[in-house]
This record gives structure tokens, C-alpha cells and sequence, in this order.
């Protein structure tokens, strides 16, 4: 096992740097399928998310999610996958769009997701 930085990009497809590339509006690949699209996307060193707008899948609702949990990006279909299900994203805590760029919601939100820092190496999740 290796460890997986909360909040930085850890994908596995080699030579693709994620700091040149807009994740705005790609579609995001949970697990277990589809969960919406990318609103906002940041390439902050050691401070890195997205933020999904998830449509009628569950409301409208925004969720936050931490660069560390992309498995993978694909530039050809404009796709991200993450290393989670469908229904942890969906019990994630809500992006507050007051607060999100705080520490203190970044503190909620490692907590939530820091089960998940520890990925299998070599393979995929």
C-alpha cells in the first residue's frame, strides 16, 4: 500500500500534466458509475479539488472532492474517475460556497475522505 496525498493529484495514466489541462465541465466517473460533471477545478500545490455538480442525480447538490481521490483522467472523452462509489459522494458533506477555500472545511472533508488516503500501488482501484 501506498500513500495517497489528500490533495494532490495522484493519477495513474503517466506523462499527462494535470496543471495544463481546464477540468471544467469534464464528466466524473465514480466507481460504480456516473456522477456529474466538474464545475470548478483547482492545480493548487498540495491544495488541489474539484468541485462536481452532481445535476439531478442527487439534487443539484455540489460536492468537493480532494485531487486524491482522481484515479485517472481521460483527455479523448473528457472524463475523470475517482476511487469512490456513488453513494460516498452522495453522504459527503455539501459544498458550502461560502466557506469551501477554508481550512477549516478542508478539515471536515480530510476527515471524511481520510479512510481512503491508503491505495493499492501497481494497480488500479
Amino acid at each position: 500500500m501506498a500513500t495517497l496525498e489528500l490533495w494532490t493529484y495522484a493519477i495513474e495514466t503517466p506523462g499527462i500534466d494535470l496543471s495544463r489541462v481546464d477540468l471544467t465541465d469534464f464528466k466524473v466517473e465514480a466507481t460504480d458509475g456516473s456522477i456529474g460533471k466538474v464545475h470548478e477545478a483547482t492545480h493548487d500545490v498540495a491544495g488541489s479539488f474539484i468541485v462536481v455538480d452532481t445535476g439531478p442525480w442527487i439534487f443539484g447538490k455540489k460536492v468537493m472532492l480532494p485531487a486524491g481521490v482522481v484515479r485517472d483522467v481521460d483527455l479523448e472523452t473528457e472524463m475523470i474517475f475517482v476511487r469512490l462509489t456513488k453513494d460516498e459522494i452522495k453522504n459527503a458533506p455539501e459544498l458550502d460556497e461560502e466557506t469551501f477555500r477554508e481550512q477549516s472545511y478542508r478539515s471536515e472533508l480530510a476527515e471524511y475522505y481520510g479512510g481512503r488516503r491508503e491505495v493499492p500501488t501497481g494497480g488500479r482501484m
